[in-house]
C-alpha cells in the first residue's frame, strides 16, 4: 500500500468519542499537531472534510467516508473492528489499527468480577439490600453462595484478555482450559489448550465459560442452542466479548428454564440494550452496559499506540502496532 501520509505541519487530527477525554489527553503530549473532539455523529460528519487522522469507534459509519477526502489514518478506540470496511478502506489507501491491549487488564478484571459475583452471589445480595432483605441462613447446600478453588473455568479465545483471566483464575486455585488458533503458544497458565473447533468439550467441561473472542464467522453464536445444552446445569456464562457470539434468544430460554445457572453479560446484539429487552428482568443474569473496558487509564493507553503510530507513519514505516490496513 502505497501512503502520502500529510507532515506533521499539515496534519489535523479529529478524537470522536461520546465520553472519552481523548483530545485532553492528547494535548497534554504537547505535540503541537492541531486536533479537535467531536461527541456526535451529525458533528462527526461536519467536520469530516477536515480530518486527515480519526480517533473512533461508535461514532463512526461507512458514509464518513463519502466526505473523507483527506482521510489517511483510522485509529480504531477499541479492541474490535469489525464495524469498519476494510476491504474498502484498504482501496482508498486509508491505513487502520484497532486498540487491542489497551483494556486487557480492564477487561480481565471485569470478567473475574463477574465471575466472583456470582460465586459470592453478590448481584441476589445487591437484590435484597434493594428490598431491606435480611436472608437467613441456607439449609439447601446447592443455593449458598460457593468457592473457586477447585471450580473449572473455560476460556474461549486466549489472546491477550484471555490470557490475564487464565492468569486470574489460577490465583483463585482453579482449573483452566482454553481455546485458541494456534495451540503450540501461549498455554503457560492453562491446564489444558484446546484448538478453536474444539471448543465444545470446554463447554461441556466447565463451572464458568468466558467469552475472551474477537467476532467473526467461526465464533458467531459460538454460544448456541447446542452449546448451552452441553453446558452443566450449574455452570455460569461470561460475556466480555461480542454479543453476536451469543445466540440470545436460545441464551434467554436456558437461562428462564434453568438450563445454565447464569450469565454474565457485556455486550449484546443491540448494544445498547434496549429497555424492553427481557433480559433486564431475568434474576440469574448479570447486566453491565458494555462497560468491561472503561478504566481511569484508557485515553491513556489510547493516545500511547495514535503517537507511536503516527510516528511510524512519518518514518513510512509499513508495520503498525495492531495493524488492519
Amino acid at each position: 500500500m502505497n501512503i502520502d501520509f500529510p507532515v506533521k505541519e499539515e496534519i489535523t487530527i479529529c478524537f470522536a468519542h461520546v465520553a472519552y477525554q481523548l483530545e485532553s489527553e492528547f494535548e497534554s503530549r504537547n505535540t503541537g499537531i492541531r486536533n479537535f473532539q467531536v461527541r456526535t455523529s451529525n458533528g462527526l460528519m461536519t467536520r469530516m472534510p477536515e480530518t486527515d487522522v480519526l480517533v473512533v469507534s461508535g461514532l463512526w459509519d461507512n458514509s464518513l467516508l463519502e466526505h473523507s477526502d483527506r482521510l489517511s489514518y483510522i485509529q480504531s478506540i477499541g479492541a474490535g473492528f469489525d464495524q469498519f470496511p476494510v476491504d474498502e478502506l484498504r482501496s482508498r489507501n486509508i491505513r487502520l489499527s484497532h486498540a487491542s491491549g489497551v483494556n486487557s487488564n480492564a477487561v480481565s478484571e471485569h470478567a473475574m468480577a463477574m465471575i466472583l459475583s456470582f460465586s459470592r452471589q453478590i448481584h441476589l445480595a445487591r437484590d435484597n439490600q434493594r428490598r431491606h432483605f435480611w436472608r437467613g441462613m441456607i439449609s439447601e447446600v446447592r443455593e449458598r453462595e460457593d468457592e473457586l478453588e477447585g471450580k473449572t473455568v473455560g476460556i474461549i479465545g486466549l489472546g491477550t484478555i484471555g490470557s490475564r483471566v487464565a492468569k486470574l483464575c489460577k490465583a483463585f486455585g482453579m482449573n483452566v482450559l482454553a481455546t485458541r488458533q494456534d495451540v503450540t503458544k501461549g498455554g503457560e497458565m492453562v491446564d489444558l489448550l484446546l484448538p478453536s473447533d474444539r471448543y465444545r468439550e470446554l463447554v461441556a467441561d466447565s463451572d464458568f465459560i468466558v467469552l475472551t473472542c474477537p467476532l467473526n464467522d467461526q465464533t458467531y453464536q459460538i454460544i448456541s442452542k447446542e452449546s448451552l445444552q452441553l453446558m452443566k446445569r450449574s455452570a455460569f456464562l461470561i460475556n466480555v466479548a461480542r454479543g453476536q457470539c451469543v445466540d440470545e434468544g436460545a441464551l434467554m430460554y436456558a437461562l428462564r428454564n434453568k438450563l445454565i445457572a447464569g450469565a454474565g453479560l457485556d455486550h449484546f446484539v443491540d448494544d445498547p440494550l434496549k429497555p424492553d429487552n427481557p433480559l433486564w428482568d431475568i434474576d440469574n443474569v448479570i447486566i453491565t452496559p458494555h462497560t468491561g473496558g472503561e478504566t481511569r487509564l484508557y485515553e491513556k493507553n489510547i493516545v500511547d499506540i495514535l503517537v507511536n503510530n503516527l510516528d511510524r507513519l512519518w518514518k513510512s514505516e509499513m508495520d503498525l502496532i495492531n495493524q488492519v490496513v
